[in-house]
């Protein structure tokens, strides 16, 4: 089975496997509502479905996702409602996060080339992580926007390791970001889809009715350690960023010319938009 709803691809590579593509190549995948929707539409259909127990979440072309899609108005049609006010961007994306932990059935992040802001919280909301040794993870918007929404990195990376992520919004490779537990383990590029598909054949080896608790019973031992209360926290931390001057100097400015934005951001450090590659 093969399907699409022009932003989604949608397969089953093996028995009780299917996938989705993110489908925006041209966009390096980024997360507009459109997509956003297609995605929870799609896991929701997954999880209510007999014949899959687990999914495979994937990005076409050169990289899994660059974030949310900044040249689309994001504040309209969103997949799902959220109380307005101050923060509720940050509120919204969380609850849509929350929404996958929440699943009944296992989800799989297959990471290549650039996971970068949104595509990490993508990635960080599923319950594995998988990524090619030379991937680029990281969240640039930290240098002149705000912390992200889904403030993710003190639970999976600890708080050494998220401090220097945070403080600099530097890239770490998919071997790096094994090594320090944002993946769960990396493989050489050429390996990556074999090896997901591998993991992907043995976890839909155990039935439903007992990975569903083998799932939560993680999750709640997070939980109960606070994790699902900090991340909630943290919209409001991203939300008061938002008020500060760097912040509505530089969104200003991304309205006006988002590739020249992204260019003065990045190019003290170097990378991202400002790497020579880039020039």
């Amino acid at each position: 089975m093969t399907t699409s709803s022009g932003h989604l691809l949608v397969d089953e590579p093996c028995p009780h496997v299917r996938r989705l593509t993110l489908n925006r190549p041209a966009k390096r995948n980024a997360l507009d509502n459109t997509l956003r929707g297609a995605i929870f539409g799609a896991l929701r259909a997954a999880d209510g479905d007999d014949r899959v127990r687990v999914t495979i979440i994937r990005g076409a072309g050169p990289c899994f996702s660059a974030g949310y899609d900044l040249s689309a108005d994001l504040s309209a049609d969103r997949p799902y409602p959220t109380a307005g006010g101050d923060g509720s961007w940050p509120r919204h994306v969380v609850e849509g996060w929350f929404a996958i932990w929440d699943l009944a059935k296992p989800v799989i992040a297959q990471v290549h080339g650039w996971c970068l802001a949104g595509g990490t919280e993508l990635a960080a909301a599923c319950d594995l992580v998988y990524a090619a040794d030379d991937a680029q993870i990281g969240y640039p918007p930290v240098r002149l926007m705000s912390p992200p929404d889904m403030q993710f990195h003190p639970w999976l990376a600890g708080m050494r390791q998220a401090m220097e992520l945070m403080l600099t919004g530097d890239p770490i490779s998919g071997a790096e970001a094994a090594r320090v537990g944002l993946v769960t383990r990396a493989f050489p590029a050429s390996e990556l889809e074999r090896g997901v598909l591998a993991i992907a054949e043995r976890v839909a080896k155990i039935p439903t009715e007992l990975q569903q608790i083998n799932k939560r019973s993680v999750h709640r031992a997070m939980e109960i350690m606070g994790l699902r209360a900090a991340i909630r926290a943290g919209t409001e931390l991203q939300a008061l960023a938002f008020h500060q001057p760097a912040s509505l100097a530089y969104r200003a400015e991304l309205r006006k010319n988002l590739g020249r934005a992204l260019k003065e951001r990045d190019t003290p450090f170097g990378d991202y938009r400002g790497s020579p590659r880039a020039q």
